[in-house]
């Protein structure tokens, strides 16, 4: 089901009854104008030729007359006010995207340059492009050559997929071939651990044969991303039932696959009956005002229509004060979620006058303490849990315990933040006990990544650290000596790590450690 499908499935009116309005201003329209063409001059004992010539009856009945457009009006408001929808309101506390796993052919094929610089190089380059549309959206990655692996599990952060992805390459998978359908099944697996609905794009150049049939009879939104140059085909990717789109030099093709993505999502938020539906009926104000403009042409105001208009305008509270053009159509809370949907979450956080809103989109851009501290004015189990996960992301874990125990004190069947709170006191257990077991008594300034977790216990104890005569400490190795020992690079990380499943046979789907999530207990 395309996305113009969905919304004729779904379109409905909120509040019926006021349909009821339209016959009574069509009867209405057809009396007013009904009189308005009987007008005229006695024409009895005039000549036909000379009637028919100094009468405009026919014209008259023809044009357009003021009833037409305050009936047109009246009709457009009787329409906004019945409430037409064809979507939910958003959760605030939802990702806005379906879940994806980019499954990507990694494969000496897909090295091949007739499509600049190389057929793996744009599919990544393609991979990038959807994570930089589906911002914040959870995304995994499968690789696969002649086995397939779990690249990169579901995550909201683009920056953790992106060198495991340049990473990549024909020399790191283990197992020459291509093998699809155990990818998909792989996917599959992936996405079976969401709450919702997700979706699978598969990055190739080519399909075997023998995989058409599984990825035909998959039960998931499956969409192909097809590498291969124009005028180019393929005949297993020919006998797909699954959307095919040919890569372009543009994001028209990144576009259009994130709209068959989120098909199967769309459905499921249209069925969730948690969330009220979205009134659309503000749209038709526009067309209405517009006809309102019309009545101030010369000949066409109706006096009866200017009483009405002016005793709404008297009846109107005070009107907000404008300090822009926009302000005057839409209120600070509207233009606030314009710029939300946009991704725009700073320009949000300053828009918005709603605390838990505001709070919400200052934690969307990652200003977790200034979210905090809004948040502090909303008394509601979501605050709170925002507050939890904002101290999470802020790495001050007993804040975030604070928030998910202050959610379910609120509320206790709060979705999710039991199951966080969990998470949350197993990271600070491991944080204090790591600070237990290796603190050295050094009150230097931690790494250069500034990371620093909080030890509120401070659980720990004084270790002594020999030094010799030259003042360096015996045993410890320099920065540079640290850094040399590390491996670095994802490539080599992920042929080591491809090579050992494959001799163990697994392609494990879950993560290494547990870690809050906003739309699970963890991930």
């Amino acid at each position: 089901m395309n996305e113009f499908q969905t919304i004729l499935t779904a379109f409905h009116f909120i509040r019926p009854l006021w349909l009821l309005v339209l016959p009574v201003i069509a009867a209405l329209w057809w009396i007013v104008r009904a009189a308005h063409t009987r007008r005229g001059m006695v024409l009895d004992g005039i000549a036909p030729h000379l009637r028919e010539a100094l009468t405009l009856e026919g014209q008259s009945r023809r044009r357009l007359h003021p009833i037409d457009g305050v009936a047109a009006c009246l009709a457009l408001v009787a329409l906004g006010t019945a409430g037409p929808t064809w979507s939910r309101v958003p959760d605030p506390f939802a990702a806005q995207s379906a879940p994806v796993v980019v499954v990507l052919k990694v494969t000496s094929s897909m090295e091949r340059k007739d499509v600049a610089p190389s057929r793996l190089e744009r599919g990544k380059q393609k991979i990038r492009d959807l994570l930089q549309l589906r911002a914040g959206a959870r995304t995994a990655l499968v690789a696969y050559a002649g086995s397939a692996h779990s690249v990169v599990p579901m995550t909201d952060d683009p920056g953790v997929m992106t060198p495991y992805l340049e990473g990549l390459s024909a020399d790191v998978m283990p197992k020459q071939g291509e093998v699809a359908a155990e990818a998909l099944t792989l996917a599959q697996a992936l996405l079976a651990r969401e709450t919702v609905p997700g979706g699978v794009l598969i990055v190739a150049d080519a399909i075997d044969p023998s995989d058409v049939a599984p990825l035909n009879a998959a039960d998931t939104s499956l969409a192909v991303l097809s590498m291969l140059p124009e005028g180019t085909r393929d005949r297993g990717m020919d006998q797909l039932s699954a959307p095919l789109v040919t890569v372009t030099p543009d994001a028209t093709d990144i576009r259009q696959l994130d709209r068959t993505l989120d098909a199967a999502w769309r459905q499921a938020m249209l069925e969730n009956g948690d969330q009220p539906w979205q009134d659309r009926g503000h749209w038709l104000a526009w067309p209405a005002a517009l006809l309102v403009l019309a009545w101030f042409r010369r000949g066409w105001t109706m006096r009866w229509a200017a009483i009405a208009a002016l005793a709404v305008g008297l009846w109107a509270p005070q009107p907000a004060r404008a300090d822009g053009l926009v302000d005057y159509f839409l209120t600070p809370d509207q233009q606030g979620r314009l710029a939300f949907e946009r991704k725009d979450f700073d320009s949000a956080a300053d828009l918005f006058v709603d605390p838990l809103w505001r709070g919400y989109a200052l934690y969307r851009d990652g200003q977790y303490a200034a979210a905090i501290e809004v948040l502090d004015r909303v008394e509601t189990a979501q605050a709170a849990f925002i507050q939890g996960m904002a101290g999470i992301k802020a790495q001050t874990y007993r804040a975030g315990v604070r928030g998910f125990e202050t959610a379910l004190a609120r509320d206790p069947n709060y979705p999710h933040a039991a199951d966080n709170l969990a998470v949350a006191r197993r990271i600070v257990e491991y944080v204090e006990q790591v600070s237990e077991q290796s603190d050295t008594g050094d009150s230097a300034e931690s790494g250069a990544d500034k990371d620093v977790y909080d030890n509120d216990a401070d659980r720990g104890q004084e270790t002594e650290v020999p030094v010799s005569r030259d003042g360096k400490a015996k045993g410890l190795l320099t920065t540079e000596q640290w850094m040399n020992t590390v491996d670095t690079r994802p490539a080599d990380f992920l042929r080591q790590r491809f090579a050992l499943e494959a001799a163990r046979g697994t392609t494990p789907t879950s993560e290494t450690g547990p870690a809050p999530t906003e739309n699970g207990a963890s991930r």
